[in-house]
């Protein structure tokens, strides 16, 4: 395990409340980004006031508000790759399924430079994330886990919240298919798991095993 001390920057994003990660390593000045949202000049200014670059641009899934800023951070850094779960990636280039249309602002963002399934491993910036297949929300959802860490830390985008899971009227949502998405897949991490979800407060695996409203352990 490094020595070096983590730093998770969040950006919060308006209209929706979304959370945009920024993670790093302190003695190094490349980072992830982690869902990067709606109001991407957050981001810029914090990058730029640490002297930081994005080695890299994690999406969860392909909804608009979390993958609005790629296009402006791909334009400023072309080299910087964008990676996405294999099912979702469709959605980065289809207003339609990245549901901005519907809201009247129809966006995309360039394509994937990489996909990513369960059991792929995404080393990046002096950070290693294990990538876990969480559909329900979005057919093509994932999680990212940051485990060369104590406490352990789990980036959940829309799947699970504090007190809440994500939605699941979506035309690819499928409320079972969340629950055990959360049930097997979350809930077997340890119960001191950092949550980082895509909107709200973080919170840990085990109070939301303990108290989540919509899925108990």
């Amino acid at each position: 395990m490094s020595t070096a001390k983590p730093t998770i920057k969040v950006v919060l994003s308006m209209p929706f409340g979304e959370n945009t990660y920024i993670a790093q390593i302190d003695d190094r000045s490349d980072c992830l980004i982690i869902d990067p949202g709606l109001e991407p000049d957050k981001i810029f200014a914090y990058l730029d006031r640490h002297s930081r670059h994005p080695a890299a641009i994690l999406c969860t899934h392909g909804h608009s508000d979390h993958i609005a800023g790629c296009a402006h951070l791909k334009q400023r850094w072309p080299e910087c790759p964008i990676i996405i779960g294999a099912k979702d990636a469709s959605k980065l280039t289809d207003p339609e399924t990245n549901l901005s249309a519907p809201f009247g602002i129809p966006l995309i963002a360039p394509r994937a430079d990489r996909t990513v399934e369960e059991g792929d491993i995404i080393s990046v910036a002096g950070i290693d994330l294990d990538v876990l297949d969480t559909p329900g929300h979005s057919a093509g959802h994932v999680v990212y886990i940051w485990r060369d860490r104590d406490p352990i830390r789990v980036f959940t985008g829309d799947v699970l919240f504090q007190g809440g899971v994500g939605r699941t009227d979506f035309p690819d949502g499928d409320f079972e298919t969340l629950c055990r998405s959360i049930q097997e897949k979350l809930y077997h991490l340890p119960d001191d798991t950092i949550v980082l979800p895509g909107h709200g407060a973080p919170t840990t695996i085990g109070e939301e095993k303990r108290n989540n409203p919509f899925v108990r352990l």
